[in-house]
Parts: C-alpha cells; sequence; structure tokens
C-alpha cells in the first residue's frame, strides 16, 4: 500500500490505520462521532495526501479540459474553484473532480482511488491538444482544516494574508508555516467553513506539527477518514462509489449544478446522453432518515409493499442530528419528502423517511 508523508505521524498519534484508494491511511485516532463533533464545533486537521494531483499546462489547457469536464472551464474566473465530473460517452462519472483555473495551469484534484484511471483518460484524450499533464501527487502534501475556527488558527501560521478575504471556492498563494507560495484555496468536504493547503511533500511532518500546536487552545484534533465520510453524508456531498459511479450518473444524483450545457462550451464527452436524462430523469438521489435500530448501510434494498425500488447508497449515525442518515436512488415518483420505504436486512424492515437534502447545512462566508 502506499503511504503519504505523514503516515509515521499518524501512528504516533494512535490512528487505526485502513486501506483506502491504495492508501494506508487513518481511519479514526479516537471515536469516530467525537472527531466529527470535533470539526462541527471547533476545528478538524485533515491529512488528504491519498487524493490525486494533477497540473495541466500549454497553450490548449482550458479548452482540454473543457472537452473532459462537465463544468465549465473557460468561465472559471481565475483565482476560483469548480465541482466537476470526468464522464464517459455514455454519461456515467469516471471521477468527480475539483477544477482550481490559475494563470497559467489548471490544477485538477481528484479522487485516490481514480488517480491512475483518471490520468490515463486524461493523456488518452490529450493528442490534439497542446498540453502538458503533470501527475504531482507525490509532489505536494495535502492538507485540510474544517470547522468554525478555521480561519481563526490557520490564520497563526499565515503571516502574509489576510484569510478573511478568501472567498467560498477561490483560492490563492501564501506563507503557511514559513512555505511561500503555498497554495491556500476555502474549499472541503465537510459542509463546513474551511481551508485545504497544498505545499511540497517533504515539509508535511513538520507543518502537521505546527498546525496542531498552533490550534492546540481552539480544541484542534486530528480527524480520520471515518469522520470525514459522516460529515460528507450529513452535508449532502457525493462519494465516488456511493452516490455516483460507471451505473449512476450526476443528473439523477442531483449535481446537475456542476454540467454546463451551455452551446459556447461546445461539445464534451457524455453531453448528450446527460441531455437526454437532463430532460426525463427516471430515478433521483434522496435522503432517508430512520428512527429504527439498525444503522443503513451501502446495499441495503429498499422496499414499497413487496416491490424493491431502491438500495442505500451510504448510511450512518448523524452526531450532528442524533438520528441515522442515509442516500438512495429512488424512482422519481418516490423521490418526494414525506414517502415512506422500508429498508431490508435478511428479511427484516424497517422504515425510512424520505427527506430533501442535505441533512446539514452551515451558512458560508
Amino acid at each position: 500500500m502506499k503511504q503519504t508523508s505523514l503516515h509515521s505521524a499518524h501512528i504516533e498519534a494512535g490512528g487505526k490505520m485502513v486501506e483506502f484508494g491504495g492508501w494506508h491511511m487513518p481511519v479514526q485516532y479516537g471515536p469516530i462521532l467525537d472527531e466529527a463533533r470535533t470539526v462541527r464545533g471547533q476545528v478538524g486537521l485533515f491529512d488528504l495526501g491519498h487524493m490525486g494531483r494533477v497540473r495541466v499546462t500549454g497553450s490548449d489547457r482550458v479548452a482540454f479540459v473543457d472537452k473532459l469536464a462537465t463544468c465549465y472551464c473557460a468561465k472559471i474566473p481565475l483565482g476560483s474553484i469548480r465541482y466537476g465530473l470526468l464522464c464517459r460517452e455514455d454519461g456515467n462519472p469516471i471521477d468527480d473532480i475539483l477544477v482550481y483555473r490559475g494563470e497559467d495551469e489548471v490544477f485538477i484534484v481528484v479522487n485516490a482511488s481514480n488517480t491512475e484511471t483518471d490520468l490515463d483518460w486524461l493523456r488518452e484524450h490529450a493528442g490534439p491538444f497542446d498540453v502538458e499533464i503533470e501527475d504531482q501527487t507525490l509532489e505536494l502534501a495535502m492538507l485540510a482544516f474544517q470547522g468554525p475556527s478555521s480561519e481563526e488558527v490557520l490564520q497563526k501560521v499565515v503571516p502574509d494574508y489576510d484569510l478573511s478575504g478568501l472567498k467560498y471556492y477561490k483560492f490563492d498563494f501564501g506563507t503557511v508555516c514559513g512555505l511561500p507560495n503555498t497554495r491556500i484555496s476555502r474549499t472541503g468536504y465537510t459542509g463546513e467553513d474551511g481551508f485545504e493547503i497544498y505545499f511540497p511533500w517533504d515539509e508535511a511532518a513538520r507543518v502537521w506539527k505546527e498546525l496542531l500546536a498552533a490550534g492546540a487552545d481552539a480544541g484542534l484534533r486530528p480527524i480520520g477518514l471515518g469522520a470525514r465520510d459522516t460529515l460528507r453524508l450529513e452535508a449532502g456531498m457525493s462519494l465516488y462509489g456511493h452516490e455516483i459511479d460507471l451505473e449512476h450518473n450526476p443528473i439523477e444524483a442531483g449535481l446537475n449544478f456542476a454540467v454546463s450545457f451551455k452551446e459556447e462550451k461546445g461539445d464534451w464527452i457524455g453531453r448528450a446522453p446527460l441531455a437526454d436524462i437532463k430532460a426525463a430523469p427516471t430515478r433521483a438521489l434522496v435522503g432517508l432518515t430512520t428512527d429504527g435500530k439498525r444503522v443503513p448501510r451501502q446495499g441495503y434494498k429498499l422496499f414499497l409493499e413487496d416491490r424493491e425500488v431502491g438500495m442505500i447508497c451510504s448510511g450512518a449515525v448523524s452526531p450532528t442530528l442524533d438520528t441515522y442518515i442515509a442516500t438512495a436512488y429512488l424512482p422519481i415518483e418516490l423521490a418526494q419528502p414525506g414517502q415512506i420505504v422500508d429498508m431490508d436486512l435478511r428479511g427484516k424492515r424497517q422504515a425510512c423517511q424520505v427527506v430533501k437534502l442535505p441533512f446539514f447545512s452551515r451558512t458560508r462566508k
């Protein structure tokens, strides 16, 4: 398994290590629900070194990304970020991505388990374009600060930049823990205010320690992937391999905001079938809550009386809402708040109620 540059730090901190996307990563340091509450109430620090980082340069970089990604790269203002997807010809995604548009580059963050697939896809379609595709995954460390105190804590180690001026889904460069030209973005995967930072791989251990020290008085703790998954589910954010995959398209997943059909964007891979689906969707991703004894988990089937109508995509205990939550696809006629369906676990049924996503939201800056 691959290891991030913070692997030893996770072991020293008592992290429970698991395989995730081909990487040895901390799933938790303490109780997952406590870690989730730390992020909701104070601030958490995440190692995201397993995520893929790809830099695209060359004169055709924007046109190239617009040919492959669902978002409209040419319309992204410099210093801004957009969520998008890379889709096959049938409109189903091979991954979801974040696209950063800089002055001389397009920087793309991809999922850990899909990094090699994404790189192959990009390189396969690069032929007609003047672009260079650089995999920076093992060159750049990636950390996330998430929680209501994230700005206050991170500002302590950023002397030359006023973080209050960096708005949601914007990025810039500044000095972090003495490292100049660190990419700082106001992004995250928890539904909280927060930042993600990118800097040289071999500086990660030092930066990690300095950040934990800077945030000690604010209750900063390292947070594992288990709490991250719970937090993103509460915030209604899709996870590749759960809500979206090669069988579930972005339109029915409720990701229309990330799919541009504007004529000036031109044709792009997957556009035509997604336009057809947008005109006549047959299912929709919904939220579910349940007061029963069993926690909903991916793969549990859903029934309306004797008719199988769907399957759980993600499920968890929500520490913020103090209930069980889940996502699932249902036929479009059943995807209405208040609809009751039954979750089946080895022949035992448990009622679930459809609710609007997200389960949790907080006003962002």
